[in-house]
């Protein structure tokens, strides 16, 4: 039940949050996100980041209406060529304006794979923890996680080393190591004619027309395949990265399109405002900057200054601002490669809470006694792959798992969702009095525990790993330990069945 440190956010203090109305028709709501002022126009450019919600887009806590896009039409070469093939978890680019409302109006959508094709090995979390599945598509390792939206089978299953025989559609951010990060998985119908791979290329030959992507060998003839986005042959040569379509046979690739790889979501477009989710490429440096707090880090390939205005959300401090670490950065662009930030808001969850739900209300629901917040950011799933609102969520029967962010106000702690997923069949009666949570500890004493914002009692054959009395001396001295927890109770009266201390991996 271990976690690396990457994948786990040391930071959980207080952060401002603002709530409006949800929508009944998907993930996301009005309101939520960022800042919310008196509805002026916050922002002209590009925002990219996975669907949360529909009923119109919903994307990095922003509502588009799509309205005044014909046919709500889709700019894509996947098949995805309309509004209503979308799906949440996808990364999607929206080009228009937001308000301070957490409205905004889209000009374009445009969606593109990042790698469609047959998968090789299917390799579970090997600490035991359930944290994380990895695929090997064509070469490519794509990690998926619990906020990952899975369609076509379930996280449950590829837990369990279900192996693939279909083909996927991953949507998915490039990593540092150039391992990718799914944000979205589909099981597909095979179809060797219709694949996309991406990925670090060498081995480049344009003397016989080749090159090599993990695996892969790609073949191409120059006078028929499509090069993208101002490419040319003569770039293959400098090139780091790149999405290649075409024919699969057996390791060898026809091409019919070469284009630069999925960093190209994150250009410039006419206007000089962005907001987008990715991860961070390299982590914060001050190195050679001046003033009171610049500095600056990479991600989706643009490099993110940060400057003594920048408002840092969620309690993140510079330091946690490592690689790995999915974020939302709303900034300008300096130029088409450096963006500066005005805002940075956290998109990795460091919190989660599974049970039934005992009560709801507006953009809030309880389990096992933990508050958990609705925003627009949050997308909500079933298990098996159906759609499920907020208004809909079952209360008292079903098991659902939350995954988020913990926050503060005033004295109220509480997580703000990034997914929630429902379980597809009923809870057995016996268990609906038993839940899991992992959280920051606050508070310890011989005979009890509060851990989001949830008093537990706690006597020492709870603890496993690690004795009680160690965990009160380390939490005395001062140090920030999060508890993987399995309690059970009712109405506010909880007792804790195990106790875990997660530790770091890389130590």
């Amino acid at each position: 039940m271990k976690r690396h440190i990457r994948n786990r956010v040391i930071g959980l203090a207080a952060g401002t949050v603002a709530f409006g109305a949800i929508s009944a028709c998907g993930g996301g709501g009005a309101g939520g996100g960022l800042d919310i002022a008196d509805g002026g126009i916050r922002g002209t450019g590009s925002s990219v980041g996975p669907v949360s919600g529909f009923g119109s887009v919903f994307v990095n806590g922003v509502e588009f209406s799509t309205d005044d896009i014909p046919n709500r039409e889709v700019e894509s070469n996947d098949g995805i060529t309309a509004e209503g093939l979308l799906s949440e978890g996808m990364i999607l680019r929206v080009e228009g304006e937001w308000r301070d409302d957490g409205t905004g109006t889209a000009e374009k959508l445009s969606y593109d794979d990042t790698l469609r094709g047959p998968v090789g090995q299917v390799t579970a979390d090997p600490s035991g923890a359930g944290e994380f599945v990895t695929l090997s598509v064509m070469g490519q390792s794509v990690r998926i996680d619990r906020q990952t939206v899975v369609r076509g089978t379930t996280y449950a299953t590829l837990l369990g080393g279900s192996q693939i025989t279909d083909h996927v559609r991953v949507s998915a951010w490039r990593q540092a190591d150039g391992s990718y990060r799914a944000g979205y998985i589909q099981i597909i119908n095979p179809d060797l004619t219709d694949i996309e791979l991406e990925g670090s290329i060498s081995a480049v030959d344009t003397a016989i027309n080749e090159f090599t992507i993990g695996t892969i060998t790609v073949q191409y003839d120059e006078n028929n395949v499509s090069f993208g986005s101002g490419l040319t042959e003569a770039d293959l040569e400098t090139a780091t990265a790149l999405e290649v379509e075409g024919e699969l046979n057996g390791t060898t690739l026809v091409a019919a399109t070469i284009d630069r790889d999925d960093a190209r979501r994150f250009s410039r477009s006419s206007a000089d405002d962005i907001e987008f989710t990715a991860t961070i490429d390299s982590s914060y440096t001050s190195s050679g900057a001046v003033g009171t707090r610049p500095g600056e880090f990479t991600m989706g390939s643009l490099t993110v200054r940060v400057t003594d205005e920048t408002e840092l959300d969620d309690g993140i401090t510079l330091d946690e601002l490592t690689e790995g670490l999915l974020i939302q950065v709303e900034g300008k662009f300096l130029s088409d490669t450096v963006v500066e930030a005005d805002e940075i808001e956290l998109r990795d969850g460091n919190a989660k809470v599974k049970g039934v739900i005992s009560s709801s209300a507006d953009n809030a629901f309880f389990v096992g006694g933990v508050e958990v917040r609705i925003s627009s950011t949050t997308t909500f799933t079933v298990e098996d792959g159906s759609g499920i609102s907020f208004q809909t969520l079952p209360i008292g029967t079903t098991t659902v798992e939350v995954e988020g962010v913990e926050k503060g106000q005033g004295a109220d702690i509480f997580i703000e969702a990034l997914k929630v997923e429902v379980d597809d069949e009923f809870a057995d009666f016996d268990d609906r009095d038993q839940y899991e949570l992992e959280g920051k500890l606050t508070n310890i004493t011989s005979s009890s525990i509060t851990i989001l914002g949830v008093s537990i009692d706690a006597g020492p054959t709870a603890y496993e790993d690690s004795s009680q009395n160690e965990i009160i001396e380390r939490f005395d001295d001062g140090e920030l330990l999060i508890l993987e927890v399995e309690y059970s109770g009712t109405g506010n009266d909880f007792t804790a069945d195990e106790i875990e201390l997660e530790e770091d991996d890389d130590d």
